[in-house]
């Protein structure tokens, strides 16, 4: 019996669907492996909130600080930077308090320079008297901050994906509520860097998606708005700009919209060491080989 062309229109759409729902099957199971394999480390209590590291390697030390809405493992461990410095350095990743498997408090007063301080407690608590600092993102506004208020107990500082930009100033300032509401309700958020003023890059599309994503789904949207609303404790005035002392290094995309802040810094410090990545932005950097032999030569 002849089969229709009809009947084999329908027996190809029904294989079609077959393989369709078996790759997303797939791409969903190793989804979700990526997101919630964590690596297993140590705990301790900073100002009563449980801060979550792991500290792997030998040498000197270096401190890595994730960015806003991951955690240590999304930003290091997955991209290979971690393993690539283990091998040379003694390498120390923390979850920021809100973040990943340390405490998330939903106050907003726990947050702000809290958080820079969790890295100087955590030092402590190693027994680290200076250390190598390196910050992506939100992690390096607190890698600056620190900076200026901790200079001697670092090594050197570096700015990754990060900049700085002048404070309470741009419509950031002015809607960072509005960010903190729509956490708070369960909502996703867009990059913070698209309420920056001035002449940028926007973000792309995989970084909107990535950050609409995880503070949606994969956070505690009352603990990110209490870090949004206490960022102001982490502003960095011009005149504690010019006064850092350390060797800054940056590193950062062509393609990131934070690069105007990169550049900001540049010009306010004569010892910023500016690196900019080709072809890269705010997300594809840290998988560029060129980011871990720049963030090397920052070490």
């Amino acid at each position: 019996m002849r089969v229709s062309g009809a009947a084999k229109t329908l027996k190809l759409l029904v294989l079609t669907g077959i393989i369709a729902a078996l790759v997303i099957t797939i791409a969903l199971g190793w989804l979700t492996r990526t997101l919630t394999n964590r690596t297993p480390g140590e705990s301790f209590q900073s100002a009563g909130v449980t801060i979550h590291y792991t500290d792997t390697g030998s040498g000197t030390p270096v401190i890595l600080v994730h960015g806003f809405a991951i955690n240590s493992d999304l930003n290091w461990r997955n991209p290979g930077i971690a393993q690539k410095l283990e091998t040379e350095y003694r390498v120390i990743t923390m979850d920021l308090r809100g973040h990943g498997l340390s405490g998330k408090p939903h106050m907003s007063d726990a947050y702000g320079l809290e958080m820079a301080e969790d890295v100087v407690r955590l030092m402590d608590h190693l027994g680290i008297s200076k250390a190598h600092l390196a910050g992506y993102s939100l992690g390096g506004i607190l890698t600056l901050k620190l900076a200026v208020t901790h200079p001697q107990r670092f090594l050197s500082i570096a700015l990754l994906g990060s900049g700085w930009e002048a404070p309470h100033t741009g419509p950031f300032h002015k809607t960072r509520e509005q960010y903190a509401l729509r956490l708070e309700a369960g909502k996703g958020v867009s990059p913070l860097s698209q309420s920056f003023e001035g002449q940028r890059k926007k973000p792309g599309l995989r970084h909107v998606v990535l950050v609409w994503f995880f503070t949606r789904y994969f956070n505690d949207g009352k603990a990110l708005a209490a870090v949004i609303r206490h960022l102001d404790e982490l502003a960095i005035s011009r005149k504690d700009i010019s006064a850092i002392t350390l060797s800054v290094c940056v590193v950062i995309g062509e393609n990131d919209p934070l690069l105007v802040g990169a550049k900001s810094l540049k010009e306010q410090v004569s010892l910023v060491n500016l690196t900019i990545i080709p072809d890269a932005d705010h997300i594809t950097i840290l998988r560029k080989p060129e980011f871990i032999t720049a963030l090397k030569n920052c070490l």
